[in-house]
């Protein structure tokens, strides 16, 4: 069987208004797909949908509100309710000391993000399809849920959980025409590190010093790939690290 038709696809994309979400808004609504666009930052969701007018629908919404992020996905217009493919995109890092100098409200802010968002995200988004019985769920993991590094903490902690949550959703939703993908980048120049490092760009920019690191758009091409293979095939997931990068061998301090 074919590829699928993008212009078949209607895409709900979280955390839309940067790095990998905004990629992946473009990369779709680039070939003809309908997209829902949600993320925080109003300004940034009107203008991808002024680059793609009558494809892109913005939509305002803090995804660790469940009780708007249900009500976003309920009033959705006709023209979009159907979607297909929902990208649990939604997520961020916050500080990079161990565990035992940490703040407190860093952890808490990431734990709230990228496990109960991502959860409420999942939880509003996935009956419709299931009812449907067609879609697709794709989480924004990271090889930091497998690969522990100095001061990856709570964040390796809350991809670990992506992990495993997308494995047991798949357990849940296999033959009802839902599929599941976890993307898990390595390496990957975005905002993310200037979140990390609350706006410090100079300290970003050394995280990336001397590599040649994946882009948005890079990784925006692993969902679209996952999400236009024929409906027979489920890749469940999808790890890649740039070309300069990979994991370390033990540590032993002596």
């Amino acid at each position: 069987m074919s590829a699928l038709d993008p212009k078949t696809l209607t895409v709900v994309v979280t955390g839309a208004t940067s790095g990998i979400g905004a990629a992946t808004v473009r990369r779709f609504a680039s070939v003809g797909s309908k997209v829902v666009a949600m993320g925080r930052r109003e300004d940034r969701l009107q203008s991808l949908a002024q680059e793609f007018p009558n494809l892109v629908l913005p939509v305002v919404l803090d995804v660790r509100d469940y009780a708007a992020t249900e009500a976003a996905f309920a009033a959705l217009p006709d023209a979009f309710k159907g979607y297909n493919v929902l990208c649990a995109n939604a997520g961020l890092a916050l500080g990079l000391e161990p565990a035992q100098e940490a703040k407190i409200e860093d952890w808490q802010t990431m734990i709230d993000t990228n496990i109960t968002g991502l959860a409420y995200t999942v939880r509003a988004g996935l009956p419709g399809m299931v009812a449907r019985k067609e879609g697709h769920v794709v989480f924004t993991g990271s090889v930091a849920g497998d690969y522990p590094y100095p001061g990856g903490n709570v964040y390796g902690g809350t991809k670990a959980f992506v992990k495993q949550f997308a494995l047991n959703v798949w357990a849940d939703v296999v033959g009802t025409g839902v599929r599941v993908t976890n993307i898990e980048p390595g390496l990957t120049e975005t905002e993310f590190s200037v979140v990390r490092f609350r706006g410090d760009e100079a300290k970003a920019d050394k995280v990336y010093e001397g590599t040649a690191p994946m882009t948005g758009e890079d990784i925006a091409e692993q969902v679209f790939f996952a999400a236009t293979l024929p409906r027979h095939v489920v890749v469940l997931r999808i790890q890649a690290m740039a070309n300069q990068q990979s994991f370390s061998p033990f540590s032993i301090k002596r």
